[in-house]
């Protein structure tokens, strides 16, 4: 079963000002726990940051945050975690573009400030659990054990940035939302139901300290622009671009390459080389990837024993796949039934025994299923190479 606790908690709810985590602080309450509210201030200058709903991290959504807690009935603060989240989220996703990674920022956001710093400050203040608006469940095994498991709704199902919770965090979890098996509409019917003004707020979608949605420019502004190669799997060059911290792997537009291709076919990035500014790009199938190894392995309950069969999932919206998996040495080794594409070195790659999380892992090296790919030495690699996450 779905761990509401039998008896009550006290419950720190994480309000963004959103119109889920208003809901689940309102279905908290409303089970009888003794809630009270708090949103984040994540930048040290909210004003600088995106207005409207875009976001998670503006004045704006701080008041919507009281507002709903007011209506709510249960106390609310403001709690500043800017210097906290500029170390461990936005200078981190910074780095991990320097060197030529695709990080995951709401990831390392529930990592690092949610369920770490947040976690953390809850209970030494006497706090039960921290409770937020995700859509996934905790289950309570016989033994007191936890499970972080799949929303019933395979939609809304927010696991995939959850994997990185360990059984200590998942102790003291609460997701209010994790069994609703309904649409989007009716939970915020369900907040208008309650009085609560965020009904119709829209959801955010972009990352929330990226003030217009710009993330090739608010890169540029960090790491200043650099001219480089656009090269073929050969070597070729195509063109140049600006800076190799503006592309992802799987990339399609954007590219500016004037030179079109021998086929007629689209072009891809393929790979991204800081070490020499270069970005190598060619057709579809030279994204298949077979295999990878991830780093810094985090696992929901005990770390697997052996190898085995699973399902993972490469991205926050993207589907299942099946793999076999073997932890070698504290690096997870995982094999592809099929090949699958667009797979990025600094991506998470989270592990799935049915509806049930079993860990996440930081991609760090793919391994490809086609014939050459560019070196940063300018050559070409041969077929099912390792792709170092440089």
């Amino acid at each position: 079963m779905t761990d509401t606790s039998q008896r009550p908690l006290r419950v720190l709810a994480a309000m963004s000002g959103g119109v889920d985590s208003a809901v689940a602080a309102a279905r908290a309450a409303e089970a009888g726990h003794d809630v009270t509210g708090v949103h984040l201030a994540l930048s040290a200058n909210p004003q600088s940051f995106r207005t409207g709903a875009r976001g998670c991290c503006t004045i704006e959504d701080s008041r919507d945050a009281r507002r709903a807690a007011d209506v709510i009935g249960i106390p609310f603060y403001v709690w500043d975690l800017a210097e906290r989240f500029r170390e461990d989220v936005v200078e981190d996703f910074i780095a991990e573009y320097e060197a030529g990674r695709t990080p995951n920022p709401c990831l390392r956001c529930n990592e690092k400030i949610k369920f770490a710093a947040l976690l953390d400050k809850a209970l030494a203040l006497g706090f039960d659990a921290v409770c937020t608006g995700h859509y996934a469940k905790v289950f309570v095994n016989e033994d007191g054990t936890r499970e972080l498991h799949r929303a019933s709704d395979m939609a809304k199902d927010q696991s995939y940035v959850l994997g990185v919770l360990d059984d200590r965090q998942l102790a003291h979890a609460l997701f209010p939302l994790g069994d609703t098996v309904t649409t989007k509409d009716e939970i915020r019917a369900e907040a208008e139901r309650r009085g609560l003004a965020v009904a119709k707020k829209p959801d955010s979608h972009d990352i929330c300290f990226i003030a217009d949605g710009d993330t090739q420019g608010f890169l540029a502004d960090r790491l200043g622009r650099a001219e480089g190669d656009i090269v073929d799997e050969a070597g070729a060059k195509l063109g140049t671009h600006e800076g190799a911290y503006g592309f992802t792997i799987g990339q399609r537009k954007g590219l500016r390459i004037g030179t079109p291709a021998a086929d007629g076919k689209p072009r891809y990035v393929l790979d991204i080389s800081p070490v020499n500014n270069t970005v190598t790009v060619g057709p579809a199938d030279s994204l298949d990837v077979s295999a990878l190894s991830a780093i810094k392995p985090r696992w929901c309950g005990a770390a697997p024993a052996g190898p085995g069969t699973y399902t993972a999932q490469l991205r926050a919206h993207g589907g299942e796949t099946e793999v076999t998996a073997e932890l070698v040495g504290g690096e997870l080794r995982v094999a592809f039934a099929e090949p699958v594409r667009g797979v990025a070195p600094g991506q998470a790659v989270v592990l799935y025994d049915g509806t049930r999380v079993v860990g996440s892992a930081t991609i760090a090296t793919t391994t490809r299923a086609t014939a050459s790919v560019q070196g940063a030495d300018g050559r070409g690699t041969p077929a099912w190479t390792e792709r170092p996450g440089r």
